[in-house]
């Protein structure tokens, strides 16, 4: 049995907040009728913000262990959660006209997305390979609902299926993964772990388990990360979900993400790096090419938008196989970007749809410019962000990442991120043609959104700018979070 205290649910008041908000708002909706199902929603914001709060609140001064070496609480836990709240709450605001048009605004819609929320914290704090599978299938499971939440839609329905099948092998394989790792240290604690592994790193041995249990962990991240050749599930789950759950996905597990490959990688097999960085470049190149060549060809935004994301999964991973902390701060630092810009991108498209009009092809963003000026130089800014054009945020977080492999030593790599960057910068030129030179189609349906919705959505798309002409205190926060 783990040893357990007040003050170690103290430290974790984080999770434990967000898990009452939880059954709250589930208890809520039980007695509050049909037609005043906003009284839900609003409960659901006012407790992630209660969330936010006790997670600055209750953050330690310095990296604490608790539950039994479970959870850990430090400044890159802090920083990952705080983010995803942040996002959470844009996203449900965001959503909430979508929702409320398809009859899908109900309270198992937000209980299931607080579940994905949860377990993003839980992956941000966790300490042991234990506690990180737990975290991953407290998120992956609540994904699937939400992908099939659309009952009435059979593309969705198709969509959870793959997801759930992909999902359940990739999970299966890490957790194969991971008990070769124990097998091989006799702990799934990653500080236990990583004294293990430095151990054998001294003594000169490289145990053939360690080598084959990273294979299989490597696999299980490249799927949560979306990265080639495991990313067939993104574009097909992008496509088939509905638009709100697509943002969701398209974000907030992003912080995610790079909270299992900071702390199984980085962390844990971190003695190991000379291993997983080879892997990782195999990953990274075939991400930044192969996403960006395909995303081309595509009509459908929401699947460019997919294939968009498989390349900025490479620039992520380009930041973690420098096995460096100057890596490990440009990948968080661009993750951190790569979630606002992709909150927006995905917003504009739930600000153009209405019922039984989805607004996810390319065309339907013509004239925009002549519909709507302000969400079309909007719109252009994130793009251009997402690019990687100065001087918007997204320039910055391509850069400091390309920095990062050149001081690394590791000139062809820094090469090729630049002619993919390029490359993809096509079609997002695309669609800004399409909404500044294009004439917009016949009977194209007013802008929707409410004024809150609107207010939030133009603040997102600012902030790409804003945190490009000012970049240095996220990019400082960054450096000060990750250990040196």
């Amino acid at each position: 049995m783990i040893p357990t205290s007040l003050a170690d649910f103290a430290i974790a008041a984080p999770e434990v907040t967000l898990l009452g908000v939880a059954c709250v708002v589930l208890l809520l909706d039980l007695f509050i009728g049909e037609s005043r199902r906003g009284w839900t929603f609003l409960a659901t914001l006012l407790g992630l913000a209660l969330t936010a709060f006790v997670t600055l609140y209750c953050a330690p001064a310095d990296r604490t262990v608790a539950l039994g070496g479970l959870y850990v609480a430090d400044a890159v836990a802090t920083v990952i959660k705080f983010a995803a709240i942040a996002t959470m709450a844009v996203v449900l605001l965001y959503s909430r006209d979508y929702l409320s048009a398809r009859g899908l605004l109900q309270g198992e819609y937000l209980v299931l997305a607080l579940f994905v929320l949860l377990g993003v914290m839980v992956m941000a704090s966790a300490s042991s390979l234990l506690s990180m599978y737990m975290g991953i299938e407290i998120m992956a499971l609540s994904a699937y609902g939400l992908v099939a939440f659309d009952r009435e839609n059979p593309i969705a329905a198709e969509s959870a299926m793959k997801y759930f099948v992909l999902g359940a092998i990739a999970s299966g394989t890490l957790l194969y993964g991971i008990s070769i790792l124990y097998g091989v240290t006799g702990s799934f604690d990653l500080n236990a772990v990583q004294a293990g592994l430095e151990r054998e790193v001294f003594f000169g041995g490289r145990h053939i388990g360690l080598l084959f249990g990273l294979a299989f962990i490597i696999v299980g991240v490249a799927f949560k990360f979306g990265a080639v050749p495991f990313h067939m599930w993104v574009p097909d789950v992008y496509h088939g979900a509905p638009t709100s759950v697509t943002l969701m996905l398209g974000s907030v597990p992003k912080l995610a993400s790079f909270a299992l490959a900071w702390r199984v990688l980085a962390e844990g097999l971190g003695p190991l790096s000379h291993e997983w960085h080879d892997m990782l470049v195999v990953l990274s190149v075939l991400s930044m090419v192969i996403g960006n060549i395909v995303a081309i060809s595509q009509t459908n935004l929401k699947r460019m938008l997919a294939y968009s994301t498989i390349s900025h999964v490479g620039f992520i991973l380009l930041g973690i196989l420098t096995a460096n902390a100057e890596g490990y701060t440009a990948a968080l630092y661009y993750t951190l970007t790569y979630v606002i810009m992709a909150a927006a991108s995905f917003g504009m498209i739930l600000l153009l749809s209405r019922q039984g009009f989805e607004a996810d092809r390319i065309e339907d963003f013509k004239g925009l410019a002549q519909r709507s000026p302000w969400f079309a130089w909007m719109m252009l800014m994130v793009m251009m962000s997402t690019a990687g054009v100065p001087p918007f945020v997204g320039f910055f977080a391509k850069l400091y990442v390309i920095q990062a492999v050149l001081n690394a030593g590791m000139v062809w790599l820094a090469l090729v991120a630049v002619l993919a960057s390029v490359v993809g910068a096509y079609y997002y030129l695309r669609i800004v043609k399409v909404m500044f030179f294009d004439a917009p189609a016949e009977r194209a349906p007013a802008l929707g959104g409410s004024p809150a919705f609107r207010m939030v959505l133009s603040a997102n798309s600012l902030a790409v700018l804003g945190l490009g002409v000012v970049n240095g205190p996220l990019i400082a926060l960054c450096q000060q979070v990750i250990p040196h």
